[in-house]
């Protein structure tokens, strides 16, 4: 039986997934497949740690810089751009390499065919939140959906209310829609690892990249984000160093103070990627970079 033309390579921000994709690309001539949500936005090069214009002419990348910050890319745009460049690969090696989970779970294990919730509904459970607070909220979600109570981390409120007005409007539990689904890849169509450097590396490259962020024209690349205007709520608007670089250029916080503000945002990024990915793929083999 023939190896799976597809590897995932999974892993938090900095671990060196990246490194590890160019030189197996290198080496086998696949191509490489972003999973990054925030690599997709061509506004992001820097913040987003992107691949170099060396690294990405030195093997054939996809989907890297595709949308532009005003667009918001959902998982299954994402998912509907991933399979389309698996279909016209002919057979080539690829390697799907990012550090957002819920794209390997669309295709490992599928999306969910949830209805539309209408925006009344999602405002409705928004002011509940804020008039009940999060823990009598919580109670109350627990009773319709305890799995996605249970999973969902405190003070996210998007999930929340999200999980909430799924449940009110459709009277079923969003926990219970996405059961209901199917794995975009095929199940022996792809190989997994997680690419997992110990805690204290893994901090240290996290304080290591921001640092060259700032060297590479991060405020440059916020600045003109800013310019345009956009919505705050939008991906983009909200990848790690926007927030905290966008402080300083206001005349709020003092260089040093962005910094380490967005050092400890990436830290505390990588660290729910850690989190997410040693629940959600146990199984799969870790990496050292």
């Amino acid at each position: 039986m023939s190896e799976p033309l597809i590897t995932l390579i999974a892993g938090p921000t900095a671990s060196g997934k990246s490194a590890l994709a160019l030189e197996m690309a290198q080496r086998t001539g696949a191509v490489i497949l972003n999973a990054d949500s925030q690599q997709l936005y061509a506004d992001l090069r820097v913040l987003s740690a992107r691949p170099s214009r060396g690294d990405e002419a030195a093997a054939d990348h996809r989907l890297y810089g595709v949308a532009d910050a005003a667009e918001a890319w959902s998982v299954g745009r994402w998912s509907r751009a991933a399979i389309a460049e698996l279909a016209g690969l002919d057979g080539r090696p690829v390697l799907i390499v990012g550090g957002t989970g819920l794209y390997f779970t669309a295709l490992t294990k599928g999306l969910a065919d949830i209805p539309q919730v209408p925006v009344a509904a999602r405002d409705a459970s928004g002011a509940a939140l804020d008039a009940e607070g999060e823990i009598e909220f919580r109670r109350r979600l627990a009773r319709l959906d305890s799995r996605a109570e249970a999973r969902i981390e405190a003070g996210d409120r998007q999930r929340l209310i999200r999980a909430m007005a799924v449940a009110e409007h459709t009277g079923r539990a969003l926990s219970d829609w996405a059961d209901e689904t199917t794995p975009l890849l095929p199940p022996g169509s792809w190989t997994g690892r997680v690419v997992e450097p110990d805690r204290a590396t893994l901090y240290a490259n996290c304080d290591l990249r921001v640092s060259r962020m700032v060297e590479a024209g991060a405020l440059d690349e916020v600045k003109a984000l800013i310019s345009r205007g956009l919505d705050p709520d939008l991906p983009a608007m909200k990848a790690v160093g926007v927030r905290e670089f966008g402080a300083h250029l206001a005349g709020e916080t003092s260089l040093e103070q962005a910094i380490e503000a967005t050092r400890q945002a990436t830290r505390n990024y990588a660290k729910r990627q850690l989190t997410w990915f040693r629940n959600q793929t146990p199984d799969w083999p870790r990496a050292s970079p």
